[in-house]
């Protein structure tokens, strides 16, 4: 068993690290436009820049680098569904060393290929990471191939941490705070060893996804925490359970972890754009998600802060998404379900309440004859305008619901208003997950069966891994019970939604 490096063994694995055969030292640029927002000096660290436009290429290439002859001689293997796979092929390739890739079936076809373009062997097996890691073992045993760990490994660490170095070499690295986005761990902690090691005064703070959160809820507990689900948005980062190498470092030198929410994920990949005109994936855009966080909420005025863009391994589908929800995670939009008299001006007299405020969406068909549920998104500048906004309409009579936090809302409502049907009976409406590849949509039709009727549906593929789908059924009272039980027996990931004030509002 490897125990955890040694402070003072960690800091000379770093600066003996062999990574500039293929990495480049990346830029720490000045990011304007969002420092001037935040009235703090911001600093973006430019991993995405790297041949493989994340950061994984250094610990990969410094692992195997560090390989015997004889060892890179049997090649190499990984399990990844990103941005490792495409370090590790591309250090195997300059190291003369074959490699094998085991990836999710779900794998987005411009990963799977950028990795064969690099030379490296696919195998695809499975719908998540942790099915594609179990058969990486089997072949391990199978083929004598060297496993490459993504994070849970010295060396590996130690290729990450050369972004300390470099962050604190810099002429602008005089930096108060650094933040990390943290997965399992390996790159937080490679930094944050360097760091401390030698400036113990710049606080490194990493940063999670709230849905994907291993790290925070580790250190809370004191040991090693496995989630029961992970959020796969930000897929770089969405690990059940930290390294056990990766734990105790980040323990011993990391100060805090800042959660944020997937809204504020996609309002970092905009910051981001703004700035440098290139986009981020969702992992990549945590670090400076986690900044604005942290400067919200502890007013923070005139430091220079310094965030790691991790990667841009961006799958081209899913900016669609990432577009909806940057406004609503800047708190630049808001979405409220209001209700109005159903009457000739009634519209007009809505629209006068609002004011010159600019309106972003409005949603409605006519459902009964005494009221209507209007969806409206209006833009805003902050979350007090948007609490103004509501107060406004309450005081002119309105019955009004902020939605801005109801994922119900703005991955389905949205596109579904006016839906409602007095001929439905005994509806139950649940929230699906399902892996996301060819054909899996027929497939989880052909799983749900025709024993209850489908009596609502709604899917929009987001470029993800996962596919969302919105799902009304018919079930008689004297067959609930058989009902939950078939829910429970399937292999989705669901969610009851029967009460959710969006459906209330606008569908039941």
């Amino acid at each position: 068993m490897t125990l955890p490096p040694t402070p003072d063994a960690m800091l000379r694995l770093i600066l003996t690290s062999r990574v500039y055969d293929v990495a480049h030292e990346t830029p720490l640029e000045p990011a304007p436009r969002l420092s001037r927002r935040l009235r703090n000096d911001i600093r973006l660290k430019r991993e995405d820049l790297q041949p493989v436009f994340s950061f994984k290429l250094r610990g990969a290439y410094n692992r195997i680098a560090h390989m015997t002859d004889a060892e890179r001689a049997r090649g190499v293997i990984a399990a990844s569904a990103g941005n490792h796979a495409q370090g590790v092929a591309f250090a195997a390739r300059h190291l003369g060393s074959s490699a094998l890739i085991v990836m999710p079936q779900t794998t987005p076809d411009i990963k799977v290929q950028a990795v064969r373009d690099l030379g490296a062997d696919v195998v695809l097996t499975g719908d998540t990471y942790a099915d594609a890691r179990s058969q990486c073992d089997t072949l391990v045993q199978d083929t004598g191939r060297v496993f490459v760990d993504p994070f849970d490994d010295p060396l590996v660490i130690a290729g990450q941490g050369t972004i300390g170095n470099e962050i604190l070499r810099h002429r602008l690295g005089d930096v108060s705070a650094i933040f990390v986005p943290v997965g399992g761990g390996g790159l937080i902690a490679g930094i944050a060893s360097y760091v401390k090691a030698l400036r113990p005064a710049v606080r490194v703070i990493g940063v999670e996804p709230y849905e994907a959160d291993a790290m925070y809820q580790s250190i809370a507990a004191g040991g090693r925490v496995v989630l029961d689900t992970v959020g796969i948005f930000a897929d770089g980062v969405a690990v059940r359970e930290v390294g056990r190498i990766t734990f105790p470092i980040v323990q011993a030198t990391v100060d805090e972890i800042v959660r944020v929410s997937n809204d504020e994920i996609c309002a970092a990949v905009k910051d981001i754009f703004d700035d440098t005109r290139s986009i981020m994936e969702p992992a990549g855009a945590l670090g400076v998600a986690g900044l604005r966080r942290w400067v919200e909420q502890t007013g923070s005025e005139g430091a220079r802060l310094a965030a790691v863009l991790s990667g841009a391994n961006m799958n081209f589908d899913r900016l669609r998404f990432v577009a909806e929800r940057a406004e609503l995670g800047e708190a630049r939009e808001a979405i409220f379900g209001v209700t109005i008299p159903e009457r000739p001006g009634a519209f007009r007299a809505f629209c006068q309440t609002i004011g010159r405020r600019v309106v972003t969406e409005f949603n409605y068909r006519l459902s009964g004859r005494d009221c209507a549920h209007i969806f409206v998104g209006i833009a805003t500048r902050s979350r007090d305008d948007a609490a103004s906004v509501a107060a406004t309409l309450g005081r002119a009579g309105y019955q009004t619901v902020d939605l801005t936090d109801n994922e119900v809302a703005k991955l389905h409502v949205r596109h579904m208003v006016g839906g409602r049907s007095a001929a439905v009976a005994h509806e139950y409406l649940c929230r699906f997950e399902f892996p996301e590849r060819p054909g899996a949509l027929m497939q989880f039709l052909d799983t749900l069966g025709g024993r209850w009727n489908i009596s609502l549906f709604h899917y929009r593929n987001h470029g993800a891994d996962f596919g969302r789908v919105l799902a009304g059924f018919e079930v008689p009272p004297d067959e609930v019970a058989p009902f939950e039980q078939f829910l429970a027996d399937l292999d989705y990931r669901y969610r009851r939604e029967d009460g959710n004030v969006a459906y209330e509002l606008f569908l039941s």
